[in-house]
């Protein structure tokens, strides 16, 4: 029997040697079984497996990027059509280009010292334009370097700053940067409202792109620092300059144009006067990043980071600033409505107006406290008028109501010269002799100050110690209605009630035209017009206004105003006056107090200066017993004293002829007045119709020492009666 064989598999022809086809048939059958390859094997197949992977992953990371790209392009495509709509619909709504121009900027009004100092701005934006080339160059670094580093070199859209800014908002998720331009600031300050809009943006933009079109980068910086907000109303580096600093912009510092460029990014919020240590730290970012673009050197900046800190007041401050606002309240009255920047030379002198202030303040808080004196008032004007200091209250920062040009005050004693002088004028002389005893007057009954009363004394007695019975005596000599009159016509412009108590300065008056009103008598006569402005011209040169108050008319005879300065000079040497004296100077002048120590005032004069002194409480509340022969009189000397330092001195006019007919002649022989009247002239004396010499001159209209008269049907005479001549 045969022997059964196995059937073998069938070996194909190789080319490989030593290897045979079954083998290789045998790993493919046990793959097809699903037996798991040798390790071997399977360690070699994984890196083909991997690579394949990688293959299909970056497959589809292209497909994802290509369609990244296309539906980007897609989106970019409508994005700029839509935005371009956007464009010419809000684009269509403004007017033609052709028609745009650049508006006016608010006139500003410079008001000058009569030597060319700048006191103050006034106006929309408190302070003149500048040319780029006159402000410091600090400035405009400082505000390119914070609030648009690419001005130079961008369009009037910077988009680069823009994404920046849309990132940084965007991972705050607030409002961080602002993607604006200096550009597009400008065109929103010139042409737009502060509302954020889409139609107000695209608005902004296209008026930047127009801005860039019709100027010059140095002319849009210009006009953009000109009239910016810096805050504390102030627009413009000028005015912020002179706002914090108290200076030109050209002469700020590092430190300072870097504090003015912080402000820009909240003016109100970061104003010195509201914020000093907020503008003190953005100040110091803005010179970081000043140092950063190498527009300032690591030294300047270690400098400008050690300056002091600065610390401005809350509002404007200085006594210059009432003298801007008399400017500005007078100013449309010369030359009409304000439509163009002006520029207004006055007649302060910016020292004396120093000095003015000084004095006043100094004053106040040395004894106002103790004396429960609020406030204070000086005024001081040379013979022509012209107003040399005008304080108007005790500081403007606190209080802007000018008290030496609105406030009307009784002027007490004095008013006194008034009733004084129109007695000389009807023919009195200072040695005409009256009677000090208690005097009615209808109700009225007036006292000295001290309440005695000295018998028969000369009317320059009368005044040097400021005595009320004989100043009544006089009104009803003369009339009260002369008294108005002869005040009226030296210069009190106040309406005054023309009554016998009018004597004692019940009706009330400014102190700057009471003051005005002495300058006749320092001037020998002359109507001394009060004024602070003595041209006013444009930006250009043209002249608008010039004052012609060079040729006054006489108010008052050379006589009778040699005769008062006489006595006046009395007032200080010897009587109420006397804490005014100066050494070497001739000194005229008269104190005042109010019932009940409600006013203070001392006016008097040299031959170079009239100035006048008031205290008071703006409540009208009581002094303690301040006088104006007190505080108001030593106020007056400081002032007077620092005005006239350096001066040669000069005399009054006290000669001059007298009146033709003097009224109760001769003078007391104690009067010391007596001799100097002798060496102006003989002094004629009243005489009746035989040519003796009378006994006396006219009986006043009312009883001295003695009750009041009664008429012939027995009625006492009322005040009433004698006002109305019967």
């Amino acid at each position: 029997m045969a022997r059964k064989t196995t059937p073998r598999s069938r070996i194909e022809p190789s080319f490989e040697r030593g290897k045979p086809k079954a083998a290789g048939r045998t790993v493919a059958d046990e793959r097809v079984a699903g037996k798991k390859p040798p390790a071997k094997r399977r360690k070699k197949a994984a890196p083909k497996a991997r690579q394949a992977k990688a293959r299909t992953s970056r497959g589809r990371l292209v497909r994802a990027l290509r369609g990244l790209v296309y539906w980007s392009f897609v989106f970019a495509i409508w994005g700029g059509i839509g935005i371009a709509g956007i464009v010419a619909f809000y684009g269509a709504r403004m007017p033609s280009a052709a028609t745009w121009s650049i508006p006016d900027r608010p006139p500003n009004v410079k008001i000058m010292s009569v030597k060319g100092e700048i006191m103050a701005n006034r106006g929309a934006t408190g302070g003149e334009a500048l040319l780029l080339g006159d402000m410091s160059p600090y400035i405009p670094e400082a505000v390119v370097a914070i609030e648009d580093r690419r001005f130079y070199s961008h369009f009037g859209v910077d988009p680069i700053g823009l994404a920046r800014a849309m990132l940084a908002n965007a991972m705050a998720g607030r409002m961080v940067q602002g993607g604006s331009t200096l550009t597009q600031q400008l065109a929103k300050n010139l042409f737009l409202s502060p509302e954020r809009t889409i139609e107000r943006k695209v608005q902004e933009v296209l008026l930047a792109l127009w801005l860039e079109h019709k100027f010059t980068k140095d002319q849009i910086l210009e006009m953009y620092l000109n009239r910016v907000f810096f805050g504390s109303g102030a627009y413009g580096v000028e005015a912020a300059s002179r706002r914090y600093f108290r200076k030109p912009a050209r002469d700020v510092t590092l430190a300072q144009a870097a504090l003015l460029a912080g402000l820009l990014k909240a003016p109100s919020r970061l104003s010195p006067a509201r914020n000093p240590k907020g503008a003190e730290a953005r100040a110091q970012v803005v010179l970081a990043a000043m140092r950063d673009q190498g527009v300032v050197s690591d030294s300047e900046t270690a400098t400008a980071l050690t300056s002091p800190q600065v610390r401005a007041k809350s509002y404007w401050s200085g006594s210059e600033n009432y003298v801007a606002d008399l400017v500005m309240d007078r100013i449309t009255d010369l030359v009409g409505p304000v439509t163009q920047d002006l520029v207004v030379d006055t007649t302060i002198d910016f020292q004396l107006q120093r000095e003015a202030e000084k004095a006043l303040k100094a004053s106040l808080d040395a004894k106002g406290a103790k004396f429960r004196v609020g406030q204070g008032a000086l005024v001081s004007l040379d013979g022509t008028g012209a107003v040399r200091a005008l304080i108007g209250g005790r500081e403007y920062a606190t209080s802007q109501f000018d008290r030496a040009t609105e406030a009307k005050r009784q002027p007490g004693s004095a008013f006194k010269p008034f009733v004084y002088a129109a007695a000389l004028e009807q023919g009195r002389t200072p040695q005409s002799v009256r009677n000090d005893a208690p005097v009615k007057i209808g109700k009225w009954t007036p006292e000295n100050y001290d309440g005695k009363y000295r018998g028969e004394v000369t009317l320059s007695d009368a005044l040097t110690f400021s005595l009320n019975t004989i100043a009544a005596q006089l009104v009803m000599e003369v009339g009260p209605k002369t008294v108005v009159k002869t005040a009226h016509r030296l210069g009190i412009e106040a309406k005054m009630q023309a009554n016998a108590s009018i004597a004692l300065g019940t009706s009330e008056v400014t102190l700057l035209e009471l003051t005005a009103a002495y300058a006749p008598f320092m001037n020998g006569g002359y109507k001394a017009t009060p004024h602070v402005i003595r041209r006013i011209t444009t930006h250009s040169g043209k002249v608008l206004y010039e004052n012609t108050y060079n040729n006054p008319p006489r108010v008052l005879d050379a006589g009778v105003a040699a005769m008062m300065n006489r006595m006046m000079v009395r007032v200080v040497e010897q009587g109420t006056g006397r804490k005014a004296r100066l050494d070497g100077w001739q000194v005229a002048g008269k104190t005042g107090t109010s019932q009940s120590f409600r006013d203070a005032l001392f006016v008097g004069y040299t031959a170079n200066l009239a100035t006048g002194v008031w205290f008071g409480n703006d409540d009208g509340a009581p002094m303690k017993k301040v006088t104006g022969g007190g505080l108001p009189a030593e106020t007056w000397k400081t002032y007077m004293q620092a005005a006239h330092a350096g001066l040669k001195p000069a005399g009054l006019p006290l000669g001059g002829p007298l009146p033709p007919v003097a009224i109760e002649g001769p003078a007391s022989a104690a009067d010391p007045m007596a001799e100097l009247v002798r060496d102006l002239a003989p002094i004629p004396v009243s005489r009746d119709a035989t040519g003796a010499p009378t006994t006396g001159g006219p009986t006043p209209p009312a009883e001295i020492g003695a009750p009041p008269p009664a008429d012939a049907q027995g009625r006492r005479t009322t005040l009433l009666d004698i006002l109305m001549g019967n």
